[in-house]
C-alpha cells in the first residue's frame, strides 16, 4: 500500500515569518530607501495578518501611510511576486522530517492555499524542493483547503491510499480537521508552544524535531 506524507507550506515547511522579515528589510532599505525602515517593517507585517491579506491591499496603505508616491502598487506587487523567494528559508526540521518520512516508504507531497506560480517558486527555493513528488496550488486546481478534494487529488497524484497516508500543517482548521475529515492521519505543528490545541491532531508538537519519533510509530 503506497502511503504519502503531505505537507502544508507556509509555516510548516517554509518558515514564512522570518523570510518576510529579510525581505521586507530588504525592500525598505534597498528599494524603496525608507527612512524608517524598522516602523515600514512592522508596518507590513501588521498589515500582512500572517498572509491573510493579499499585497496589493498591503501595499496601497503603505504607500499612503509612508508617502511612497513614486512606487505604485503594481510595481511593489511585481516585485514581491518576483523576489520574495530569494529570501525564503525552512523552518527548522522541516528537512530532517522529510527524509524520516522517506526513509518510512512514504511519498512526499504539499498541499498550500495560495496562488500560483508564487507558491512554487517559494518552495522550489527551499533545498529539498527536489524530494517532492507532486505540489497541489489551491488556485491553480481552484479548491482550498479545507475542501476534502483537494486532499484526494494530492494523494491520487501520488498514486497513494489518503486513509494510510499523513497530513502535516499549522493550521488548525485548514489542514488539520480539513485532512482528518478526508480520512487522513494529522500532525499538528503550530508554530508557538502557546497556539491553540487541535483536537483533530493525532500528535502536535511546535518542535518539527519531535516529530520524528512519532513518524516511526506511524
Amino acid at each position: 500500500m503506497r502511503r504519502a506524507a503531505l505537507f502544508d507550506l507556509d509555516e510548516t515547511l517554509l518558515d514564512r515569518t522570518a523570510s518576510l522579515k529579510e525581505f521586507v528589510q530588504w525592500q525598505a532599505a534597498q528599494l524603496l530607501i525608507v527612512d524608517d525602515r524598522e516602523r515600514f517593517s512592522e508596518r507590513f507585517i501588521e498589515l500582512d495578518q500572517s498572509g491573510k491579506v493579499w499585497k496589493d491591499v498591503v501595499y496601497q496603505i503603505l504607500i499612503d501611510e509612508f508617502d511612497l508616491s513614486p512606487w505604485s502598487v503594481p510595481q511593489l506587487l511585481k516585485v514581491y511576486l518576483n523576489d520574495f523567494c530569494r529570501f525564503c528559508k525552512a523552518r527548522s526540521g522541516a528537512s530532517e522530517l522529510i527524509d524520516q518520512f522517506l526513509s518510512n516508504g512514504y511519498k512526499i507531497g504539499v498541499v498550500t492555499n495560495g496562488k500560483t506560480p508564487f507558491q512554487e517558486n517559494n518552495l522550489n527555493a527551499l533545498e529539498f524542493s527536489a524530494l517532492i513528488e507532486c505540489v497541489v496550488v489551491s488556485e491553480a486546481v481552484d479548491m482550498r483547503k479545507p475542501e476534502r478534494a483537494i486532499f484526494e487529488l494530492a494523494c491520487r497524484q501520488l498514486n497513494a491510499e489518503i486513509g494510510a497516508s499523513v497530513f502535516i500543517g499549522d493550521n488548525p482548521i485548514a489542514d488539520i480537521k480539513g485532512a482528518k475529515q478526508a480520512g487522513m492521519q494529522t500532525i499538528y505543528v503550530p508554530k508557538d508552544a502557546d497556539d491553540e490545541l487541535c483536537v483533530y491532531a493525532d500528535f502536535t508538537s511546535n518542535d518539527l524535531h519531535q516529530v520524528l519519533a512519532f513518524v516511526d510509530r506511524l
